[in-house]
């Protein structure tokens, strides 16, 4: 069954409830990949100061997507995408490793392979799904939870955008709710994170999908040493 839902265009839409269901399946917090292990250097930043209130978390997200996650991680999901619709194995794994290099300390690494593991092999349990076509890729020593994430998507129904936009969601669910933890922040102030960070997603979709192949990557070196100096750090709630 497909309901009709006007949008803000006035133009009508055909929304699959199944799927609506299917990607909130893959971008909830009690999906067990393990996601809220990991910090992804703001315990480090919280902790020397960086970070102090609302505003200066929204700053760091708002920069940590737009400079690093959308034009890697997300960008690279719509040629993983593409290749799993082309059935084309080599650039799947052309990719993942693509993704892999990009990760900029060994914790941002095990964040993103650990991950991956899980979700691999959650997906294999599943009993609703056939993941036979893609055990090369589920063969290989590391796997980056973005392809584990994106063959979960193509499986389940979803289609390209809206798996990016699901995947920005569980980079910025982790963050706030790090963040909750950490500043600390209140409910109420999270939430209004998740709304603010939340209206930013259809820009950073439009940066993504507009990169071509060669222009794909980002550094924050402040991230990077932050994720790095997490390891060593004295007290931690988060794994590194």
């Amino acid at each position: 069954m497909h309901i009709r839902i006007p949008t803000n265009t006035n133009t009508i839409m055909q929304v699959n409830p199944m799927n609506i269901n299917r990607l909130l399946q893959l971008c909830s917090a009690n999906l067990p990949v393990g996601g809220f292990s990991f910090s992804q250097g703001l315990e480090f930043a919280i902790e020397n100061g960086w970070i102090k209130n609302q505003a200066e978390t929204a700053s760091w997200v708002t920069l940590n997507m737009r400079e690093s996650v959308v034009r890697t991680d997300v960008a690279i999901l719509k040629r993983l995408y593409m290749a799993i619709e082309k059935h084309d194995l080599s650039q799947l794994l052309y990719w993942n490793q693509h993704l892999l290099a990009c990760r900029e300390s060994n914790e941002l690494l095990l964040a993103d392979t650990a991950m991956g593991k899980a979700l691999v092999r959650l997906l294999n349990q599943l009993d609703a799904i056939d993941t036979r076509p893609y055990e090369v890729l589920f063969a290989q020593a590391d796997i980056s939870f973005v392809s584990a994430f994106t063959v979960a998507a193509y499986l389940f129904e979803i289609d390209l955008l809206q798996a990016q936009s699901g995947y920005c969601w569980t980079v910025i669910d982790n963050q706030v709710a790090a963040a909750t933890k950490l500043v600390p922040l209140g409910q109420t102030q999270a939430q209004n994170l998740l709304f603010g960070l939340n209206n930013e997603i259809r820009t950073w979709l439009a940066i993504a999908n507009q990169l071509s192949d060669d222009e794909i990557g980002g550094s924050l070196p402040h991230l990077a040493m932050a994720s790095a100096w997490h390891e060593t750090q004295y007290s931690r709630l988060f794994r590194s």
